[in-house]
């Protein structure tokens, strides 16, 4: 009797500790959250953009920088994602779900970044009523509309045998996976040959539809600036590809393998030491591009390239150029996966992922800010600019609110693979 007591105290041990935790990261987040709408409206709704750090010279800040972080996420992720529904790599099928449903929510959060620096987010529509065929963020905006509801679509089919299963519970989950099933009973051979071939196809259909329409389309905008020397390069959309790979695959990571340590499974460490080797292949390519952007600018001469490759260089912004993108984004991260007995450990592959999802923040900001602060013109005034407070928590609220809606996600939907069947119940539950 004692024996049974003494098991079954260490078998609720950790469903304890678990819900202590979730409990302390759904206030936490909460709390962030909450103060970032404070921000919003107090700030935002009253003030305008008189409210953030934002002028007539340096019209772009702090707001685009994570609209491009977040954008590049949700490619990175998606491509990923394709590796398994596209190309039928099994061994990467543990993240499928979790790629397509973190794509989808750094695509929205992303989009609410540039809603805000809009500055008049109702007029949004306008550029899909009023389509200007020669503007390639006209262009942009439609490609994210049959990004988003692809992403959707294929989420759905990818998880639709276990929706049915879950539809046989008569909590609030079964209700809602009945309601997106049609009341679907059972998934027969049949439908699952059928999704398997719908999600191939929607993954190729993806590739490029990412590639060139949504990442590659985003540094479009800023490669087609003929006023900003720095950004105006052939190569600034491949970068932002290769960057997106780079970020994509280290979410990736970082999510399977926090859920995994949260949740007490077993890390599929042959899956996370490929998907490590990957990333450091990515993080190979993304220097070996840097290095030719910077070769290039160097070798033009320009007055204004050579002085914005001094401002990230080798001025007071120097250090998130130093210590965010060169160190934590691809210096460091390359260094542990490189050496043999860090790129074998699990957690050390996590640290090096999470490193790089912190210093592509930096990237981001490297691409945007110092551009706009040179001047294009000599005698003309330097810009000058970081986020002011109700920039930061505006930007925090809203990535409280990315965590807030994938964390939904998660509870709401199968993201992860049911793996018994018996009673409609999965083991994960």
């Amino acid at each position: 009797m004692i024996l049974k007591e003494n098991i079954d105290n260490k078998m609720h041990a950790p469903k304890q500790k678990n819900g202590k935790l979730e409990k302390i990261y759904w206030i936490s987040i909460l709390i962030v959250f909450g103060i970032g709408i404070y921000s919003i409206i107090t700030g935002y709704f009253m003030e305008g953009m008189e409210s953030t750090n934002l002028s007539n010279i340096v019209p772009w800040g702090g707001w685009i920088a994570f609209y491009i972080y977040f954008i590049g996420l949700s490619a990175g992720s998606f491509l990923l994602s394709t590796l398994v529904y596209g190309f039928g790599m099994e061994k990467f099928e543990k993240i499928g779900r979790s790629a397509l449903l973190s794509a989808i929510v750094c695509m929205i959060t992303g989009i609410l970044f540039v809603f805000l620096d809009i500055g008049r987010p109702d007029h949004v529509m306008n550029s899909v009523i009023y389509w200007n065929v020669t503007s390639t963020m006209s262009w942009e905006i439609h490609f994210y509309i049959v990004y988003l509801v692809l992403l959707i679509v294929e989420l759905y089919f990818s998880m639709r045998n276990d929706l049915i299963v879950v539809a046989k519970n008569d909590n609030f989950k079964g209700k809602l996976s009945r309601f997106l099933t049609f009341n679907k009973k059972e998934y027969t051979d049949i439908d699952k040959v059928k999704d398997k071939k719908r999600l191939k196809i929607m993954g190729i259909i993806g590739i490029p539809l990412a590639i060139l329409g949504v990442h590659g389309g985003t540094g479009s905008i800023f490669a087609v600036l003929k006023a900003q020397p720095y950004l105006n390069s052939a190569l600034f959309p491949l970068i932002f590809i290769i960057s997106a790979l780079v970020s994509g695959t280290a979410l990736s990571i970082a999510i399977y393998v926090i859920k995994c340590k949260v949740k007490k499974q077993q890390v599929d460490i042959s899956m996370i030491k490929s998907l490590g080797s990957m990333l450091s292949l990515f993080i190979v390519i993304e220097i070996i591009m840097v290095w030719y952007e910077f070769l290039v600018g160097f070798y033009g001469l320009e007055h204004e390239e050579l002085g914005t490759l001094q401002l990230i260089m080798g001025s007071p912004y120097s250090w998130s150029f130093w210590i965010f993108q060169m160190g934590f984004a691809l210096f460091f991260p390359l260094v542990i996966l490189l050496i043999k007995k860090t790129r074998e450990s699990i957690n050390w592959i996590l640290g090096a992922s999470v490193m790089v999802l912190i210093g592509v923040v930096g990237v981001r900001f490297n691409m945007v800010i110092p551009t706009l602060i040179m001047p294009k013109i000599d005698g003309m005034p330097y810009g000058n600019y970081y986020m002011n407070l109700s920039e930061w928590l505006t930007s925090f609220g809203i990535i409280a609110l990315c965590l807030i809606l994938y964390t939904i996600g998660e509870k709401l939907f199968p993201i992860d693979e049911i793996d018994s069947h018996e009673n409609g119940v999965s083991k994960h539950e």
